[in-house]
């Protein structure tokens, strides 16, 4: 029997979807298999993320043979961290789990996770291990979570992604999160709480193909930056200062040169250099700033997150804050 989140409430599965028609249905029979062997009561929130193929259609055959299937369907593709976090605003559960559709992530661990949880932890994370992508693409996630690590005044853990089972109280602290650009794994570990991780291997895409790209893992790991650290200001602050400093001691040098020697500095490529190195410095730290002032903006027009076209099962208060995008 069930001993982790409390048997009277439910478990919650948030599992966001975008074409996934290919594996789907694989993933629904594995994950029914598991949450039925728990013997508590569970609710499944799909959350149709824009999807052109038929992954709503056979969202909609789900519910129709099992009410515990709810979901959303968002009238564009608005992303993975969105799509979550209109999850996470649905769920009734006093345990939520976030799970992709693919199956790289087994939703057999929710065992071991439930098992973490009973003792006490409020959040069970996934750390994955032995991945089957491609070695760029496993090098560009290894130097995205060290660098996250060390730059985030967040502490983080290392190779851990959304696969995750978090507490009410978690669930809550992430929703109470105002921000429009949102990187779940960060606000998970800003919550704070009794956190642990669970080893998983990575597997491979059951089917279908792989939604996240290079470009798209760029964007990911900017959110998370500067979402999370203001290390990159610092960065150019510093590297302010340090030209300045170097600037300041090479005209002194040339003063004395010309005091003591008579001669005067003489080098048009070595002037262009400087000016175009100083150049490029400002441009870049401009650049970074200017990421910074957009979330800003971001911010300040205040525009829902999302906006559902359709969606069943939820509560109609659940269901008007869901379609407002709240």
């Amino acid at each position: 029997m069930y001993k982790g989140c409390m048997p009277q409430e439910m478990l919650s599965v948030v599992m966001p979807c975008y074409n996934e028609e290919d594996v789907l249905n694989i993933t629904w029979q594995r994950l029914r298999d598991t949450l039925v062997k728990l013997e508590i009561p569970w609710e499944v929130i799909f959350i149709d993320d824009g999807s052109t193929d038929r992954t709503l259609e056979i969202i909609q055959a789900l519910r129709r043979a099992d009410e515990r299937v709810k979901y959303l369907s968002f009238s564009r593709n608005f992303g993975q961290q969105v799509a979550y976090s209109a999850g996470l605003q649905c769920v009734r559960g006093s345990c939520a789990l976030l799970l992709d559709a693919d199956l790289q992530d087994s939703p057999e661990y929710l065992r071991d996770f439930i098992k973490k949880h009973s003792e006490g932890y409020q959040v069970v994370y996934g750390i994955r291990a032995r991945r089957k992508e491609g070695w760029l693409l496993r090098s560009t996630y290894s130097l995205f979570y060290r660098l996250m690590s060390s730059v985030s005044g967040t502490v983080m853990p290392r190779d851990a992604g959304d696969f995750a089972l978090i507490d009410r109280v978690v669930v809550d602290a992430i929703n109470s999160a105002p921000e429009r650009n949102r990187f779940l794994r960060g606000l998970r570990s800003w919550a704070g709480f009794r956190q642990t991780g669970v080893v998983c291997e990575r597997a491979a895409r059951a089917a279908g193909e792989a939604k996240y790209n290079l470009v798209r893992l760029t964007k990911l790991a900017l959110d998370g930056i500067l979402s999370f650290s203001y290390v990159p200001l610092y960065a150019f602050s510093y590297a302010g200062f340090v030209v300045a400093t170097a600037s300041f001691g090479l005209m002194l040098a040339f003063l004395v040169k010309k005091l003591i020697v008579g001669t005067e500095p003489t080098g048009f490529p070595a002037q262009i250099c400087t000016v175009l190195f100083l150049g490029g410095v400002q441009l870049i730290g401009i650049g970074v700033l200017g990421l910074y002032i957009a979330r800003i903006y971001d911010e300040v027009k205040q525009r829902p997150l999302y906006v559902v076209k359709e969606s069943a099962g939820m509560s109609s208060a659940t269901e008007q804050s869901a379609k407002h995008g709240i």
